[in-house]
């Protein structure tokens, strides 16, 4: 019967967010970093993967590897007195939302210490911008996120990867590869999103706007 039980209560956290109690008194702050993409080789160095990107340079900045772990992949870093969850969903962009909801009730995360990184078509190559919260935009990934946790109040670092397609091919735009003249210019850029997200985790999200949002 308990078996039965805890079945039942781990299939209902599996569907819905519950947001925790915080506790003030707890020195280690935790961080849900979420970047977007799709899985799959078809998909490396495409636009639409760019929040995997930051993810990677992220990681890798903190001397940290990606394990398997439920709905994607995860790498685990310290940074001062911040541990950060960096989280790769396997569950493909449209149903990204699936695995930031398990991730935030498992780690029992509230949403000020979500950061979601994606993809921008209304944003010049290379441009960040740090939101607290805001709409979707037409984005897929974030509207799946909102559906699960049931609200647009999540941060969410924006990558900007230009608009520059024909009418009709915006599909085949966002799920293109960078250019050989912006592939150049990414490790730069990718390690100032690095910074970003490190400094929204430090020292909060209006600090990190005031940087890095130019």
């Amino acid at each position: 019967m308990i078996a039965i039980i805890k079945h039942i209560k781990d299939w209902i956290l599996d569907r819905s967010y519950v947001a925790p109690v915080h506790n003030p008194d707890d020195p280690m702050k935790k961080f849900l970093i979420v970047g977007l993409g799709n899985i799959g080789a078809e998909y490396v160095g495409t636009r639409h993967n760019a929040g995997f990107m930051v993810a990677d340079k992220l990681a890798a900045s903190c001397d940290s590897n990606f394990q398997s772990c439920r709905y994607g992949e995860m790498a685990r870093a310290k940074v001062k007195n911040c541990e950060l969850l960096i989280l790769k969903p396997s569950t493909f962009m449209n149903l990204s939302g699936v695995a930031v909801r398990f991730w935030m009730n498992q780690e029992k995360l509230p949403l000020e210490n979500l950061l979601i990184i994606v993809d921008d078509l209304a944003l010049p190559f290379g441009s960040l911008r740090l939101r607290q919260r805001g709409s979707d935009a037409g984005h897929n990934g974030l509207k799946n996120i909102a559906s699960e946790l049931g609200t647009q109040n999540y941060a969410r670092l924006k990558f900007g990867i230009g608009n520059e397609f024909s009418k009709g091919h915006q599909i085949d735009f966002v799920l293109g590869k960078f250019p050989p003249e912006e592939r150049e210019k990414l490790p730069e850029i990718l390690d100032k999103a690095a910074d970003c997200v490190k400094a929204f985790c430090l020292s909060g999200p209006a600090f990190a706007m005031n940087r890095f949002n130019k």
